[in-house]
């Protein structure tokens, strides 16, 4: 891989297939690791809304490319808290979902892609960078660690 060309780009309707396609593998993970919540063969979005998501300033979709195929994606929204009586008044990049293609893994492609995004934060003066990651998904969990992000806060609960 160290003489392909990786290029960092935003999403286009030309990506949707391949971006479903990652989006599947996503679900799989989810799915396997928490059967009892997650559906199994279905994707977060689908054509429509992945166009609509695309073409909407307030949540970029970026896209890795290596030798012209799709390697990953980081869908990102930003996000502003404002009006809050504890909360002070803060701009944020939210990584809603980032991955990459299982046959791309290893090689830095989701750390290039989370350095497009971490620019693009930086352009759009945010404050930080957040997202959540299932506990059970433990190669993501050291995979951020890995980049310097650090827990904000835990979200727990309780099966009954």
């Amino acid at each position: 891989m160290q003489n392909d060309s990786l290029r960092i780009r935003r999403a286009n309707a030309g990506d949707i297939p391949a971006v479903l396609n990652l989006l599947s593998q996503v679900l799989a993970v989810h799915a396997q690791g928490r059967p009892d919540i997650f559906k199994s063969n279905v994707t977060k979005y689908g054509d429509n809304e992945l166009k609509e998501i695309f073409a909407d300033e307030k949540k970029p979709v970026f896209i890795a490319e290596i030798n012209g195929a799709v390697a990953g994606y980081a869908f990102c929204q930003l996000q502003r808290i404002e009006n809050s009586s504890v909360l002070k008044p803060v701009k944020t990049l939210y990584i809603d979902d980032l991955c990459v293609d299982v046959n791309f893994r290893g090689h830095k492609t989701g750390t290039a892609l989370f350095e497009a995004v971490k620019s693009f934060a930086k352009s759009q003066n945010c404050h930080n960078i957040t997202l959540n990651v299932w506990s059970f998904n433990t190669p993501a969990l050291k995979f951020y660690e890995s980049l310097g992000m650090k827990p904000q806060r835990e979200y727990k609960e309780y099966i009954l």
